[in-house]
């Protein structure tokens, strides 16, 4: 019975701490398990703040930079518009003078630098100068003008056209010796004018066109600056798909350059035309040697004429000159908007 009894204390006993084991180890774990799910928690919130806590440090650090870059921003632009604003006005001040001049007598020209019109009496001023050049027999603005006008408006209709069919055979057609030609008419851009004068002075006294408005029409023909610069244009804006189009539905070279490919030109025809029609209005140096007669003469080449007296004045020749200059500028206020774009467009290539 004793031995009996011994065993069924020691089965307790074992049950017992077995059991107790098992909560112990139950126990453990459910810690174990709270104490991760803490500390993971922990860390997250920690990761958490500091993805918070980021984004502020990085805007603090950017505004310092950020305001930086627009004040450099800004000083820049401010010194850009101050230098363009400079170069303009070194570049007004000419014509300013010049017109204001104009309202004034040879006396006061003479005595002081005048940038300002004659308020009190510039009306009257303008019309006694506008006499004094009348009067003149080597002046002559109608004659002037209209030679002027002739001579500049026929050159200018010479120089775009043939310079366009030029820079289209050059960009639309392969022979051998194309980049050749291409490069004599470059090279030719920087021959001065004053170096073959001569020698297109003697052709035009064998061909009797000295002394005639034909002389400094005809040279219009060859433009090399005009062709370099729609040529450049073509390469860019030009594709060779529309020429080959043109071709298989039947159209002559000539049609399919005068209907379809001119008026694509449009914007760098335009700007040369432009800048054509100013450099022939202006053209001093080849009117002076090629025409003679007064009423041939160009206006710049009337004006030029006016320092020939002894009594210089200054009054009636300011004059003069703003009557010279007044439609070139308009002419440039009204188109300058072409030029702008036709450079652009010409200036960019793909």
């Amino acid at each position: 019975m004793a031995n009996d009894s011994e065993n069924k204390n020691e089965n307790i006993s074992e049950n017992i701490s077995e059991n107790v084991n098992e909560a112990v180890a139950e126990a453990t774990e459910t810690v174990e398990k709270e104490v991760t799910e803490a500390v993971e928690a922990a860390t997250e919130a920690k990761e958490e703040a500091k993805e918070e806590v980021k984004p502020s440090a990085k805007k603090a650090d950017k505004e310092p930079k950020l305001r930086s870059n627009s004040a450099a921003k800004r000083a820049y632009a401010a010194l850009v518009y101050i230098v363009v604003a400079f170069f303009a006005i070194l570049a007004i001040i000419p014509f300013v003078y010049m017109f204001c001049n104009a309202t004034w007598d040879s006396g006061s020209i003479t005595s002081s630098f005048k940038l300002w019109p004659n308020f009190a009496n510039g009306i009257n001023q303008a019309k006694q100068n506008y006499h004094t050049l009348t009067s003149r027999a080597t002046f002559s603005f109608s004659d002037g003008f209209k030679n002027s006008m002739i001579i500049s408006i026929c050159s200018t209709l010479l120089t775009v056209y043939f310079s366009a069919l030029t820079a289209y055979g050059l960009k639309c057609y392969e022979f051998k010796g194309r980049n050749v030609v291409y490069a004599i008419i470059v090279g030719v851009m920087m021959v001065p004018t004053a170096v073959n004068i001569t020698g297109y002075y003697r052709l035009m006294n064998t061909m009797g066109l000295v002394d005639n408005k034909l002389s400094l029409i005809i040279p219009a023909i060859a433009a090399p600056n005009t062709v370099f610069f729609i040529k450049q244009y073509l390469d860019s804006s030009f594709s060779l798909d529309i020429v080959e189009a043109s071709r298989i539905d039947g159209a002559g070279e000539f049609y399919t350059f005068n209907r379809i490919s001119l008026p694509i030109m449009v914007p760098a025809i335009a700007t040369q035309a432009i800048f054509s029609f100013l450099g022939s209005w202006n053209n001093f140096f080849a009117p002076s040697i090629l025409l003679n007669k007064t009423s041939n003469k160009t206006l710049p080449l009337m004006v030029s004429e006016l320092y020939g007296d002894r009594f210089v004045d200054y009054g009636a020749i300011y004059f003069g000159l703003s009557m010279s200059v007044l439609p070139v500028v308009i002419i440039y206020c009204f188109l300058q908007r072409f030029i702008i774009s036709g450079v652009a467009a010409g200036g960019v290539k793909e």
